[in-house]
């Protein structure tokens, strides 16, 4: 499949089958992500792995969005190492931490597994339930696992606006 393809049929997992994800694609997911750029090269990001069942505990008392999967991933970026845009001092904790994200999210359906980007979350209480430091911005959440059968792509997943809406040349 090529990245277009992917791109094209990947879509938000909301319905998790209870199968684990084995060792070896949670190690090509955890890969993508190292290999993701980020500004200056700088990685910022942590990535916390999400499996036993007390810390999966933890993570639904955090979001209503884990949707049962058998794994998450917490994306995390820390603000001390992320590269300061000089100019007006903003900090790309946020934006490293997307790119990183997006390049596992991309490895996870290129596996056969499934994710969706949960942005949903009390922000203190994952502070609290995983001793986040405080240099370290939650990003986003990846619950991560195999499709149960009756999984499917939201209705809303197909319909694009036409490229002309959103792609300008030279001015707007």
């Amino acid at each position: 499949m090529n990245f277009i393809e992917l791109a094209k049929e990947r879509y938000s997992l909301r319905s998790f089958d209870n199968r684990k994800v084995e060792q070896e694609k949670l190690d090509l997911i955890l890969k993508a992500g190292q290999l993701a750029p980020t500004a200056v090269n700088y990685q910022p990001q942590r990535i916390l792995v999400i499996e036993s069942e007390e810390a999966l505990k933890k993570l639904k008392e955090c979001t209503v969005y884990h949707f049962n999967a058998p794994m998450a991933l917490l994306v995390c970026a820390d603000k001390d190492e992320a590269w300061k845009r000089s100019y007006d001092g903003k900090v790309h904790t946020d934006i490293d931490g997307s790119i990183v994200a997006t390049h596992m999210m991309l490895q996870v359906a290129e596996l056969g597994l499934g994710t969706t980007w949960v942005g949903h979350f009390d922000p203190i209480a994952i502070r609290n339930a995983f001793n986040i430091p405080s240099n370290l911005e939650p990003v986003c959440i990846f619950p991560i696992g195999y499709p149960s059968e009756d999984s499917k792509p939201h209705p809303n997943h197909m319909k694009r606006k036409d490229i002309l809406q959103t792609v300008f040349y030279n001015h707007f």
